[in-house]
């Protein structure tokens, strides 16, 4: 069986803590390619700083040396508001002999059980839950309660896993870079270099106003 990550997010920019999760995840669980998929219409959050086009387009050049690593524009193509369970089965459609393996945080996974037909999203797809050092376990999660949680090795199933994979402590964010631009400070060795290039082409987050 193949499995395909898929590493949904707003990517308000893209930074290098997202791209190494994304790659410890590939590295343990085996997957073939990593798929990143840019928000088109949050429903839980704010509407991001960049459009998804920009978001894309940054997205692009973040993965351009990784060449497992993918832009996926499906949920820019489906237009409306996003819902992951409708972006898996779109997914499905193009991956139907693969498993599709979701890719979150324990943040995200202690509220998993909110989403839009989560049950249905665990009909489609595993979850990876990205757990840091300093991070608890969402015990209280339904989620957490319902399916058990699998070691790295126990990843055999086409869909329904839950999977706890460790990371390595990276304490960067999109809302952080923000800030920084924001301030107008630098965001070296954060962001790609490539993506700091296309933010002051772009005059985004309002660092070189």
């Amino acid at each position: 069986m193949r499995f395909i990550g898929i590493n949904g997010g707003t990517f308000d920019p893209v930074h290098i803590g997202h791209l190494r999760a994304a790659l410890e995840v590939q590295t343990k669980l085996g997957l073939e390619q990593v798929r990143f998929v840019p928000c088109f219409n949050p429903v839980h959050r704010l509407a991001p700083s960049a459009s998804a086009q920009q978001r894309s387009a940054m997205l692009a050049l973040a993965l351009a040396d990784q060449p497992t690593f993918y832009l996926d524009t499906t949920e820019m193509d489906l237009g409306g508001p996003s819902y992951m369970v409708n972006t898996l089965r779109a997914l499905k459609v193009q991956f139907g002999n693969e498993s599709l393996v979701l890719m979150m945080g324990t943040d995200a996974f202690a509220k998993f059980d909110t989403w839009h037909d989560w049950q249905g999203i665990l009909a489609l797809a595993n979850i990876a839950v990205m757990h840091r050092p300093s991070e608890p376990w969402p015990v209280q999660s339904s989620a957490a309660i319902i399916y058990q949680t699998y070691g790295v090795s126990q990843l055999t199933q086409a869909n329904g896993q839950v999977i706890e994979v460790a990371i390595t402590q990276l304490d960067i964010s999109s809302t952080v870079v923000r800030a920084l631009c924001q301030s107008k400070q630098s965001i070296k060795y954060l962001v790609p270099a490539a993506v700091i290039d296309y933010i002051e082409q772009q005059k985004l987050y309002k660092q070189f106003d």
